[in-house]
């Protein structure tokens, strides 16, 4: 198990170079001249040189790649003499537009996006997993198509028609929730929660009418392996036979896939932030992009990128928990 894990580090390690790697070379070799951009319109050709000497930008291509990876690990120095500034690790560079530090940003938006991902993620497991399982162990009945519409409709309609639709009903006609707002949680625990309400909502509806359909179709095929005709034949009680036995199994895809959603979450869920105007990193990258502020963008994707390959690791290691198969396997 150690082996396993020890080469599982190491290849996220691999992953998470080779992403650093191509958004760098996006950013910051494909793209427009960063010294341009910040110099701005009224600028001359010795500002814009200097702009690039005291980014580091006259170095050689990977002189500048080394020296960002540096800066993730132990900080880097910007510009040189007296001017010089520096970005304590993991830096991130600074804003095109603000002059922030773009980790300090990132920083202060992050814990409002992992209430949203949170949030939504309970939501939709809760419901998925509960409507799977009702609809498998009904399958073919009025509960089973009952539930079959209501995940066709939510898959089907978009997030951000959802959320104005919502938005408009619950906030504006009917007025039983508070358009989201800045509340936090030790001043008001109830606004706080009545604040997002609506986007865990929005956020779940969609991820649960998949994970419905998905858990539907892995406890049918589950009740049909022979461990779970014997647990039958041994007179077990039906609904121990769906926990217990039908279940559990069942669950290793939808977790595999629900941890690999709540990492991707957790990069920002742009959309909704956006519509609801919640102060999270979605928000911060959608106001980046509309600005084309590029350390900006880039600190987003390899944030984005670090949730989803850690997270992919974490639900493999958590597989053995749940499936008895694979701690064999793995034994093996």
């Amino acid at each position: 198990m150690t082996r396993y894990v020890v080469h599982r580090v190491l290849g996220m390690l691999l992953v998470l170079f080779l992403v650093c790697l191509f958004t760098y070379i996006v950013f910051f070799v494909l793209s427009p001249d960063p010294a341009v951009q910040i110099c701005g319109k009224n600028c001359t050709p010795e500002r814009i040189d200097q702009i690039r000497a005291n980014l580091g930008l006259d170095d050689p291509f990977l002189a500048q790649f080394l020296h960002f990876l540096q800066g993730l690990v132990v900080g880097r120095d910007y510009g040189g003499g007296s001017s010089v500034v520096h970005c304590p690790a993991p830096c991130l560079g600074y804003s095109f537009q603000t002059s922030q530090i773009v980790t300090d940003m990132i920083v202060q938006r992050l814990p409002v996006t992992a209430v949203v991902a949170l949030g939504a993620a309970v939501l939709w497991l809760l419901a998925g997993v509960i409507g799977g399982l009702i609809s498998a162990v009904r399958e073919g009945k009025f509960a089973d198509r009952f539930i079959a519409s209501l995940t066709l409709g939510g898959m089907s309609i978009p997030n951000y028609v959802l959320a104005l639709a919502l938005q408009y009903v619950f906030v504006v006609q009917l007025q039983w929730l508070p358009f989201p707002q800045a509340v936090p949680f030790v001043d008001d625990p109830g606004q706080w929660f009545l604040n997002f309400i609506l986007p865990w909502t929005v956020l779940a509806i969609g991820y649960a009418s998949s994970y419905t359909r998905l858990t539907r179709a892995n406890v049918i095929d589950t009740l049909g392996e022979n461990f779970v005709r014997t647990a039958k034949a041994k007179g077990l009680r039906p609904n121990l036979v769906w926990r217990r036995h039908a279940l559990r199994p069942a669950l290793t895809p939808v977790i595999t896939i629900a941890g690999m959603d709540f990492a991707g979450l957790l990069g920002g869920a742009l959309i909704t932030e956006t519509v609801f105007g919640i102060n999270g990193v979605g928000k911060l990258a959608a106001d980046a992009i509309t600005r084309n502020d590029q350390p900006v963008i880039m600190a987003v994707t390899l944030l984005a990128a670090f949730f989803v390959v850690v997270g992919n690791m974490a639900v493999d290691l958590l597989y053995s928990a749940i499936d008895p198969r694979v701690r064999v396997g793995a034994a093996a």
